[in-house]
């Protein structure tokens, strides 16, 4: 990017040269007009002020010559600075294009094992797609984000109030969003519903900090949207990772693309319900999976080792299992997408909203 600045300098320098050197020659020049007042003395004067005159129109012609061959060499490397500037924008877009080319391809693959899309929403924020699952035992939807803006992707509370709640529709809507996933788990008590366990709202902790436990787990986003998540011990190494939003369930599903071990609770205390996951990809979409079950007694939906399975086949890295049975929820375009097991949408207190 350095290159058409130090070729205009180098152009200027050249271009100044010719003036530098008449102001050198105009300086040095020791031109005298010599004008006498007494007639009968002027003759011998005059001879040598119209030799100094003579002098002086003379320069003045060189000067206007180099002028006009300056005001042409100018012209000229103008012309030259241009065109190399034209080239060099060429060259730039083309490195562009080649540097994408990669995420392109990436891209297209992992779409490619999602299958067709059935909906998107783009915008210079960001572009959601949505896909249908349809697996051995369980069926479902995929939901493939990619950010384009630090705004695109935000973290809301139930009606904006620590132990308030509100279907993800609600929320939705409230914030004319694009679309929306439900988020982290709840406790409720005394009438009111709760963020489980560690909670983060625009870069501040909703109810302090709470040392991961029993499997807890902490994802959400950091400040250049990227996904993080996991266990921590202390708040400073959380604050390592600069949480800009996030919530907290159990379990942890991939870690760099290996499925963890799944706690012996969690494989039957349900072994199937229907299920919502956070997870992303090496490019940092996001992809959010939500399946679909009629109850929360175990007989229906997917396993978590199910969830493992189709997660790395579709090429997720990262992935997080977030609030299920009753509580997932994917709205899109303003539609509910999924069928809830509660026949209705659940309040909660957290979600996921994605703006255009």
């Amino acid at each position: 990017m350095n290159m058409p600045v130090k070729f205009l300098n180098r152009s200027m320098l050249l271009v100044a040269a010719p003036f530098v050197g008449i102001m050198i020659w105009l300086l040095t020049a020791q031109l005298t007009i010599i004008l006498q007042p007494e007639l009968h003395e002027a003759a011998p004067q005059a001879e040598t002020a119209d030799t100094g005159v003579r002098q002086a129109l003379e320069g003045l012609d060189q000067a206007a010559i180099l002028a006009k061959d300056t005001q042409a060499s100018i012209k000229k490397q103008i012309s030259i600075y241009e065109k190399t500037n034209a080239d060099i924008r060429i060259i730039a877009n083309t490195a562009s294009t080649q540097a994408k080319r990669p995420l392109t391809i990436y891209d297209r693959r992992i779409t490619g094992k999602l299958g067709s899309t059935s909906g998107t929403i783009q915008s210079d924020k960001l572009r959601a797609q949505l896909f249908s699952i349809r697996a051995q035992n369980f069926s479902g939807y995929a939901l493939k984000v990619k950010l384009g803006s630090k705004d695109a992707m935000r973290m809301v509370l139930g009606n904006d109030k620590f132990g308030g709640s509100e279907t993800t529709m609600s929320a939705v809507k409230r914030y004319k969003a694009a679309a929306g996933v439900n988020a982290g788990g709840f406790a409720d008590g005394h009438g009111k519903r709760y963020p489980l366990s560690t909670t983060v709202l625009n870069g501040q902790y909703v109810n302090g900090f709470e040392p991961s436990n029993k499997d807890l787990f902490f994802v959400g986003m950091d400040e250049d949207n990227k996904l993080i998540g996991g266990k921590f011990t202390s708040r400073e190494q959380l604050d390592l990772m600069k949480p800009q939003f996030g919530a907290s369930f159990v379990p942890v599903l991939l870690r760099n693309g290996q499925a963890m071990p799944i706690p012996s609770k969690w494989q039957v205390s349900p072994r199937r319900a229907p299920r919502t996951v956070i997870a992303n990809y090496k490019d940092d979409q996001l992809l959010f999976v939500v399946i679909d079950g009629y109850n929360e007694n175990g007989s229906s939906g997917a396993t978590l080792e199910e969830m493992q399975i189709i997660l790395k086949r579709f090429g997720a890295v990262n992935a997080y299992n977030l609030d299920g049975g009753g509580s997932s929820s994917l709205i899109f375009n303003g539609r509910i997408v999924n069928n809830p097991s509660d026949g209705r949408l659940r309040p909660l207190p957290t979600h996921f909203l994605f703006f255009k």
